[in-house]
């Protein structure tokens, strides 16, 4: 065991990594969250389901507003997942699925960066959640009493891998 994990594991309350972890996934998390509710609920300035399955139509997406629950509560369920630290792994697969969708249809013809429509936003989302799922969502989360709790290769795996797949499986279809 390395001896800063050594350290954590010994230490009697959460640590500044703990802490620092809940900042990123309440963040990231809520944003992520929000996101996926202009989606499905029209707030924060969102167009809503109808508009959005409309948008997915036109992006060869069928049925569009299908598509759009489905990307909705993928962004909307996954930040959840990630704020509260609860169900991890599946939190980061959702996001990372989404992410790689809109690359590939969407962002991925304009370049990287997000100035010009490119990948640049979508990347940092699906990088951010899978290495949340690689590091473990910290001590102040409810996967903490679960054995993916505490990250790892397998977490990560799982995160790429099911998230990956649905992607294919979306993109194919």
């Amino acid at each position: 065991m390395q001896a800063a994990a050594r350290r954590s594991a010994l230490a009697p309350g959460p640590s500044a990594g703990d802490w620092g972890l809940l900042l990123i996934r309440l963040t990231f998390g809520l944003l992520m969250a929000g996101h996926g509710s202009q989606k499905l609920f029209g707030l924060f300035g969102g167009q809503g389901l109808a508009a959005t399955g409309r948008g997915f139509d036109a992006l060869g997406y069928h049925p569009g507003r299908v598509y759009a629950v489905i990307g909705g509560l993928s962004e909307f369920l996954g930040g959840l997942g990630l704020a509260a630290g609860l169900f991890t792994p599946l939190a980061a697969a959702a996001l990372i699925g989404v992410m790689i969708n809109a690359m590939a249809t969407v962002t991925g013809a304009h370049g990287l960066w997000d100035t010009d429509g490119g990948v640049e936003y979508s990347v940092c989302i699906a990088i951010s959640a899978l290495a949340i799922a690689m590091i473990g969502p910290g001590r102040l989360a409810f996967d903490r009493f679960f054995p993916w709790g505490a990250g790892g290769w397998p977490e990560a795996g799982l995160a790429l891998g099911l998230g990956g797949v649905a992607a294919a499986i979306t993109l194919s279809l």
